[in-house]
């Protein structure tokens, strides 16, 4: 067998014990639970603690509720390692996720079964195989966010906290929720294919050179982290990614059909 259909092999058998692991982790931890419909007020109240809904014209704020709403109805929320969910989490979650896809067809995450949340960084094991050589290294990782194609995604809650404090484009939610529409749209992102691949390109260049990039060198490891690093510049610096990156700008934005480099500044 060669090093390529090895690797091959193993990436198919981690992903389907990956998948196997989570529904017998799901049978025995998992606490879900489905939002009530909470009043408008408080809705509009935890929706006004994110600073990208802050950021939005009025016409697509309320163009968010609905959704937002819909989302709450639809999806299932879990805790995990002890985390009670609760309304505010809930509506945190669903008015990025929502956000994100307001210039997409309302149906565009109806394949989304689940939310789950830990209280912070969670562990996955991994196994990597050296092409060279053939040695296979087990470990376990960190992570604060994680997107199981199918239809679920796995956050840290206080990943998704800290990300309203921050400052440097980093928004796990966004982040995630890019890796969702990427699995769940076919034919959504090859639209921009060519300009993703052109940037992705210039940046592994700028990171093996050393140099500062305005987009998460984290992009690098392959074009499917870069376009979901590059959505979350898109949508929380726009205008430095317009100023430095006006083709990718352009790329994103055809790819969300919004503007948020247009969009007011909350102060």
């Amino acid at each position: 067998m060669s090093a390529s259909a090895g690797l091959a092999l193993l990436a198919a058998t981690a992903a389907v014990l990956a998948l196997l692991a989570w529904a017998a982790y799901g049978r025995t931890h998992r606490r879900p639970t489905r939002s009530t419909d909470p009043p408008h007020e408080d809705l509009t109240a935890f929706l006004q603690s994110l600073r990208l809904y802050r950021r939005l014209p009025p016409e697509l704020q309320r163009q968010l509720e609905p959704r937002v709403r819909e989302f709450l109805r639809t999806v299932e929320f879990t805790g995990c390692a002890g985390l009670e969910v609760t309304q505010e989490m809930r509506v945190v979650i669903a008015g990025q996720a929502c956000l994100l896809g307001l210039g997409l067809p309302e149906r565009s995450m109806q394949a989304l079964y689940g939310v789950s949340l830990y209280p912070d960084e969670f562990l996955v094991e991994e196994s990597d195989e050296d092409p060279d050589s053939g040695v296979v290294t087990e470990g376990t990782r960190a992570l604060s966010g994680q997107t199981l194609e199918t239809d679920r995604i796995v956050l840290s809650w206080q990943d998704v906290r800290e990300a309203q404090q921050r400052d440097d484009g980093y928004n796990v939610v966004i982040h995630e929720f890019t890796h969702f529409l990427d699995h769940a749209a076919g034919p959504w992102r090859s639209a921009g294919h060519s300009a993703l691949q052109a940037e992705y390109e210039l940046l592994c260049a700028a990171v093996e050179r050393g140099e500062p990039t305005l987009i998460d060198p984290y992009g690098a490891e392959d074009p499917t982290e870069f376009l979901a690093v590059a959505a979350e510049t898109f949508f929380e610096l726009p205008l430095e990614m317009r100023e430095q990156h006006p083709a990718l700008y352009g790329t994103l934005r055809g790819l969300f059909a919004l503007d948020p480099a247009d969009w007011p500044d909350p102060g």
